[in-house]
C-alpha cells in the first residue's frame, strides 16, 4: 500500500514538473484570439456573420434552458417541501410551443446557411485561376496559363530555429513558423479561383483571413474563390490544417495581397524571367528543364 502511494506521488510530482517545464519553455506562436476573424473579403464577412448568428442563437438557448433548470432546482427543492409529480401531467399548449419554436429557430439558421454555402461554391466571373498543390511539406502555386509557378516553403530562419540544438532563440525570429520564402501573390479587388489538390498525401489549405479551409487531396480537385477588398492589401498568414506527416507543423501559408497594378507588374516580371530562362533552350540540350527549375524558384519582385 505504501509503495503504491509513493509511486502515485512520484507520478504526480513528475506530471506537475512536466507541466511547469512546458509552461516555462520559450514559445513563439501567432496571436491568440477567441473568435473568428471577419476577414478581408465580403464572403469572409458573410461567413463571419453566419457564425455569429449561430453563436447568439446558442447563447440564447443556453440561457433559457439552463435558467429554467436552475430555477426549477432552486424553487422546487425538497428542503422547501416540494413533492415530485408522480402523474407526469402534460400541457398540449406547451408541447405545441416547444415543437414549433425549435422549427422556427432551425429555419432561421438554415436559410442564411444555405445562402452562404451556395455563394462559397459560386466562382463564376473569376479573372484569375491559381492551381494550389500540396506537397510534403510545401505548397506549389501555378498561375493559370501564364506559365508562372511558385514553390513556397518554410523560411530558412524559421527552419533553422526549429532544429534541436540550433542555438537560435525562436522568439528572435519574426513570424516564427509562419513565414515562407515565396508567398502567394494575389490581386485585391479581383475575383480569384483556387483549384486545390495534392501530390502525395492529404493536406488542407487554410487561410483564416479569407475564411477558406479546403482539403488538398491527391487525384481530386477542390475549388474555392475569393475577392479581396481593394483596400485590404498586405500580408496574411495561414497553415496546413490536415495532419500530413512528420513536418505537418512546418508548412505555413502566406499570401501577399497587392493592388491590381502592382500584381500585374509582378506577374509581368515573372513572365519576363520565364522567357529569359527559356531562351537558351533552343541551343542547349537539357536547358528547358533547368529553365523550369529556375522559374519555379524565381524570387518575388
Amino acid at each position: 500500500m505504501t509503495r503504491t502511494l509513493n509511486a502515485n506521488a512520484r507520478l504526480c510530482v513528475a506530471g506537475a514538473a512536466g507541466v511547469l517545464m512546458a509552461l516555462a519553455a520559450p514559445s513563439a506562436r501567432a496571436a491568440w484570439t477567441l473568435n473568428m476573424t471577419p476577414g478581408i473579403s465580403a464572403l469572409s464577412r458573410q461567413i463571419y456573420d453566419l457564425h455569429m448568428l449561430m453563436f447568439w442563437w446558442c447563447v440564447g438557448i443556453a440561457v433559457v434552458v439552463f435558467g429554467v433548470m436552475i430555477y426549477s432546482m432552486v424553487r422546487f427543492r425538497k428542503s422547501r417541501g416540494a413533492v415530485a409529480d408522480t402523474h407526469l401531467l402534460h400541457s398540449t399548449r406547451v408541447e405545441i410551443i416547444w415543437t414549433i419554436l425549435p422549427v422556427l429557430i432551425l429555419i432561421s439558421m438554415a436559410v442564411p446557411a444555405a445562402r452562404t454555402l451556395i455563394e462559397t461554391e459560386n466562382s463564376a466571373g473569376s479573372k484569375l485561376t491559381i492551381r494550389v498543390t500540396g506537397y510534403q511539406w510545401k505548397w506549389g502555386y501555378e498561375y493559370g496559363d501564364t506559365g508562372v509557378k511558385v514553390l513556397s516553403t518554410l523560411a530558412r530562419d524559421s527552419n533553422r530555429a526549429r532544429e534541436l540544438g540550433s542555438g537560435v532563440d525562436p522568439n528572435s525570429v519574426a513570424n516564427y513558423l509562419l513565414e515562407v520564402d515565396r508567398p502567394l501573390v494575389v490581386p485585391a479587388g479581383e475575383r480569384v479561383r483556387l483549384l486545390i489538390t495534392a501530390q502525395d498525401v492529404i493536406h488542407s489549405w487554410w487561410m483564416p483571413a479569407l475564411a477558406i479551409k479546403k482539403d488538398a487531396i491527391p487525384g481530386f480537385i477542390n475549388e474555392a474563390w475569393f475577392d479581396i477588398d481593394a483596400d485590404k492589401t498586405g500580408v496574411y498568414r495561414g497553415q496546413c490544417a490536415e495532419l500530413c506527416g512528420r513536418d505537418h507543423g512546418f508548412m505555413p501559408i502566406v499570401i501577399d495581397v497587392r493592388s491590381k497594378e502592382d500584381f500585374n507588374q509582378w506577374l509581368k516580371q515573372q513572365q519576363d524571367a520565364l522567357k529569359a530562362s527559356a531562351a537558351p533552350a533552343t541551343g542547349a540540350p537539357g536547358a528547358s528543364s533547368q529553365a523550369a527549375v529556375s522559374v519555379t524558384h524565381a524570387g518575388i519582385g
